[in-house]
């Protein structure tokens, strides 16, 4: 048995374009990443979550599940995307052509 001071903190952080919850759980080492998100009982704020296929991160780098969690990192859940990035920068490129924003052959702005 792990005494309390073997403990560290950790910070479980979701977020919404316009809100955003961090929550920090108190771990024992050898604690993974999923555990600790259910140890933060975020599921309560946000029940839209699905905690069996939600993306988890650690500062932008995306882990498994299962990934034991160090001292020092925190847990990111991460939205699915509404839009693929590329679509999203073709048809905004498409557009500026369309408005002669930009050389339709180069691809440069006009002057």
């Amino acid at each position: 048995m792990t005494s309390e001071t073997d403990q560290f903190a950790v910070d479980v952080i979701y977020a919404l374009p316009k809100q955003q919850k961090i929550i920090t759980v108190m771990v024992a080492p050898g604690t993974t990443f999923i555990d600790a998100v259910i140890q933060s009982n975020i599921v309560k704020f946000f029940p839209e979550i699905d905690l069996d296929n939600i993306k988890l991160g650690v500062f932008s780098r995306v882990v498994k599940h299962d990934e034991v969690i160090q001292p020092g990192q925190r847990v990111e859940l991460y939205r699915p995307l509404i839009a693929d990035p590329k679509d999203v920068r073709r048809k905004r490129a498409e557009k500026a052509k369309d408005e002669g924003r930009i050389n339709k052959i180069t691809g440069a702005k006009v002057s």
